[in-house]
């Protein structure tokens, strides 16, 4: 996973360095400066008488004050261009732009009237400046689901999740992964193929299935997908099954009829949470699909795929934010066990 948001790495250790070379050449500046005052004032020296110690105490305190007031302040001037090419720098890595406008403009407002001493003191604030810009980007507030799944294995009712997204994006083996996850933390799955739209997603769905040694209910080709949901999660109930992974097909969310057809799922099998399934690699169209998902059937939680060969990070960054729904896994390899749990401070560590 070394090249995961690399370019968002890169763009934000820049702004440090750069907003920091800013302010050297101005310590550089003002020891030249001093350095020029030396000789007159060796030349006065003698003509100087040695003052009280009243008037010691006096000139210290003098001293005191207009050290502190000479500090340096960062102006909006000072760093301006900086935070301009920030943003495009941003956008060019597929952060939506309400998102990047969102970061820049909290920098800004963090740094802005900042009085410093050294050049470490600018690069210490732009840091946390914007540790603190996209962990607010982050902040939204998640869903617990292995939290979920307990509280079902105690009401024997079981935790119904069902699964959205376009084709292409690694839904299916997406599936496979989260029933790996929760078989790992001790809990029994069963997989709805609800895709019913495609002979081969059944087929595709049922392979995996198979390799993990979870139990799969399907129906033929064409047949009623909300059927098919509440036929597993039926079969849950009656084996103590705690977990319920519902497939649907990889529609555009476009497409009208398809997506009356998932609503029919939502409304008769009532899941407790609808996951959108998104390629990371996809930057904003992901963010898009997402938005327009949401719109259609409400979704609860992402799961972005592929993230270990996202370089660029604008999906995992602005999506979130833009839907006001958090990120709950990244899938991070092809295999089973290549999914993590997302947590916002462990990427807010990644970047910067």
């Amino acid at each position: 996973m070394d090249i995961l948001f690399e370019s968002l790495k890169k763009k934000f250790s820049g702004t440090v360095e750069k907003i920091s070379d800013k302010f050297q050449g101005d310590e550089k500046t003002e020891d030249t400066a001093e350095t020029k005052k030396e000789p007159e004032a060796f030349e006065k020296l003698e003509e100087i008488e040695e003052p009280s110690e009243e008037e010691k105490e006096t000139e210290e305190e003098k001293s005191g004050i207009f050290s502190f007031i000479t500090q340096k302040t960062i102006s909006e001037k000072d760093i301006d261009d900086i935070i301009f090419e920030l943003e495009m720098s941003l956008l060019e890595s597929d952060v939506a732009l309400e998102v990047a406008e969102k970061i820049i403009n909290s920098v800004k407002e963090d740094l802005v009237g900042k009085k410093i001493k050294r050049r470490s003191d600018v690069a210490e604030f732009t840091r946390e400046s914007l540790r603190k810009a996209v962990s607010e980007i982050l902040g939204v507030e998640t869903q617990d689901l292995k939290e979920m799944a307990k509280n079902a294995g105690k009401t024997g009712e079981p935790l119904k999740i069902m699964f959205v997204g376009i084709n292409g994006t690694g839904k299916t083996t997406t599936i496979a992964k989260i029933a790996t996850f929760f078989m790992n933390e001790g809990y029994t799955p069963v997989i709805a193929a609800s895709d019913t739209f495609r002979a081969g997603a059944i087929e595709q769905i049922g392979h995996h299935a198979e390799n993990i040694g979870v139990k799969l209910i399907k129906h033929k080709k064409g047949a009623d997908p909300a059927a098919v949901a509440y036929d597993a999660v039926e079969h849950a109930k009656a084996k103590g099954k705690e977990i319920v992974l519902i497939d649907t097909a990889g529609r555009m969310q476009t497409n009208v009829n398809l997506m009356d057809e998932m609503k029919k799922i939502k409304r008769v099998v009532k899941p407790d949470v609808i996951v959108y399934v998104g390629d990371s690699l996809t930057g904003n169209d992901a963010v898009e699909q997402a938005s327009k998902f949401d719109e259609a059937v409400g979704i609860d939680g992402i799961i972005l795929t592929k993230a270990d060969a996202d370089a660029k990070g604008g999906a995992a960054l602005s999506i979130g934010y833009v839907i006001n729904k958090p990120i709950l896994f990244l899938g991070v390899g092809q295999s089973y066990e290549d999914i993590m749990e997302f947590r916002p401070e462990w990427m807010i560590d990644q970047l910067i």
